[in-house]
């Protein structure tokens, strides 16, 4: 405001260049050190990030003039732009989303009471409009000088992801520091992208090292690596702030706004070509493996997968793709790690993405080549149970499309767990060199023809005789096909072709299931 001019004496031209001052103000963020700072680090500004993400000329601002009400260690008075934290809503491919973008540049993107209101704000309104909510973090955590008010603002932020969660899409991406209680947040949402220059903890080095002796830098313990390789926690891995949101970007073109809506639907073909190539991918020699991923991308799409938790549980394949234009979920053993076995990070991995695609009206298609769920003392000690269980619940409870393809090895009750017919699935097929069975040949022959195998001159040259006379009896696709466990056994080049037809077929499925609150899924 001109200081010559008391307000009253103000023109429309005065009050219009003083707003355009304060914006520049607010847009200005930290200022020119802090920002430069801030590349230096290679990363991106808040403002910079949510340009990236959203389309050009998208963005509306929302609360841009809120301001913290502490008064506390020197708080008072103190100008924090946009109380740290950009908030608002654009288009990401002409599609709605609401957004908050934490500023760094301003007293390290803290959360205090007004800034954790804001994001709230922006999490009410994805509800309130059926659109997707995307949070970028990069905080130094709570505003210590705002106390139990910063506190109560955690609060109200974890209150309503839950809230959200089931409803709208919540994305995470982490773009720097996350620690302490600012790391649940992420945690209650549904995928996690995180860049190689941030880090996310519950407590940092420094505590570890005072409490426990323990010695580990801040990327040991929080970088992208350790939380998606070792404990799951992160979904993607990106280079930098551009690739986290391009990577964001993809998975939003999978997915629909909202649980009421179907997803996006991709183009579509009128003639579905034959993949020849599917013929030869399983090796002759059943105790080879082979990449999964080959056979996933030789069914969907342009062989374009988001494969989401890469480098955690690796024995568990989850990705987004289409399938002749429809957005699909897939669940696939991978032979190439631990020869595909179930065991508690792969049943926690795919039930949890089982359950994400159910909420939001994804079809599930699910890759079977699974000798059974992993032995072991630890695996014993550490629940392999109560986490197994979580698959069949996950699957039993599903009532999207769920269409199923046997590969090769189907043992068990790792049979049941890969979404089978006895657990709901709508379409069963197997390829010819499926092995539906109890457990493998050379174990069930050393249980059944025991007797046979002890009485035996040469007992070597009886059991491989027994082997197989078991194999050849059960474990093939066709004494399922006669209990109508399978609907149907294809040639593995048909297989693009007869997932794409099931998923037309079942686009107007209706699950009919009692009425209750909610079933309990085991911890």
């Amino acid at each position: 405001m001109p200081e010559s001019k008391t307000r009253s004496q103000m023109t429309m031209a005065d009050r219009i260049a003083e707003l355009r001052e304060k914006k520049k103000t607010i847009r200005g963020m930290g200022g020119e050190k802090r920002i430069d700072k801030q590349h230096s680090q290679g990363k991106l500004t808040a403002r910079e990030r949510v340009d990236v993400l959203l389309d050009p000329d998208s963005m509306q601002e929302q609360n841009a003039f809120a301001a913290h009400r502490c008064v506390n260690f020197g708080m008072e008075g103190k100008f924090v732009p946009a109380d740290g934290v950009i908030t608002g809503c654009g288009a990401v491919d002409g599609r709605l989303v609401h957004f908050a973008s934490q500023d760094f540049t301003s007293v390290g993107g803290a959360a205090g009471e007004i800034h954790s209101e804001k994001v709230v704000n922006m999490m009410k309104a994805s509800l309130k409009t059926g659109s997707p909510f995307v949070f970028i973090n990069d905080s130094g955590g709570a505003r210590i000088q705002e106390g139990i008010d910063a506190l109560s603002g955690y609060g109200r932020t974890f209150y309503h992801n839950t809230l959200l969660s089931g409803v709208v899409p919540q994305i995470s991406l982490i773009c720097g520091p996350c620690a302490g209680g600012a790391a649940y947040a992420p945690a209650l949402t549904d995928f996690i992208i995180q860049t190689r220059q941030a880090q996310m903890f519950i407590t940092g080095p420094a505590v570890i090292k005072q409490v426990t002796g323990e010695e580990v830098t801040a990327e040991q313990l929080g970088g992208p690596e350790a939380q998606m390789t070792y404990s799951g926690v992160v979904h993607f891995v990106a280079d930098d702030d551009k690739h986290a949101m391009e990577i964001c970007k993809k998975l939003l073109s999978f997915l629909p706004a909202n649980n009421m809506e179907d997803p996006p639907m991709g183009p579509r073909v009128e003639t579905m070509e034959v993949e020849e190539s599917l013929n030869s991918i399983i090796p002759d020699n059943p105790r080879q493996g082979y990449d999964m991923r080959d056979v996933i991308s030789k069914i969907v799409d342009d062989g374009d997968f988001l494969e989401s938790q890469q480098t955690f549980a690796q024995n568990m394949i989850t990705c987004f793709a289409r399938i002749n234009g429809r957005s699909v979920g897939i669940i696939a053993n991978q032979p190439m790690v631990k020869a595909g076995c179930l065991d508690i990070d792969a049943s926690d991995k795919s039930s949890r993405f089982i359950r994400f695609c159910n909420a939001f009206n994804i079809p599930l298609v699910t890759l079977v080549d699974v000798p059974g769920f992993m032995p072991g003392v630890q695996q014993e000690y550490g629940g392999i149970i109560r986490h197994g269980a979580k698959m069949l619940f996950a699957y039993s409870a599903a009532t999207v499309p769920k269409i199923s393809i046997m590969l090769r090895k189907a043992y068990g009750g790792a049979y049941l767990a890969m979404s089978s017919k006895q657990l709901g699935a709508d379409r069963v097929a197997a390829w010819p060199s499926a092995e539906i069975a109890v457990m493998g040949a050379e174990g069930a022959a050393g249980i059944v023809f025991r007797k046979e195998i002890a009485a035996a001159d040469d007992q070597a040259a009886k059991r491989e005789e027994l082997i197989e006379a078991y194999r050849e009896k059960f474990s093939t696709p066709y004494i399922a096909g006669q209990r109508q466990l399978v609907d149907d056994i294809i040639e593995p080049s048909e297989t693009r072709r007869y997932v794409a037809m099931a998923l037309d077929a079942l686009s107007s499925k209706r699950d009919v299931r009692p009425e209750k609150k909610h079933g309990l899924i085991p911890l």
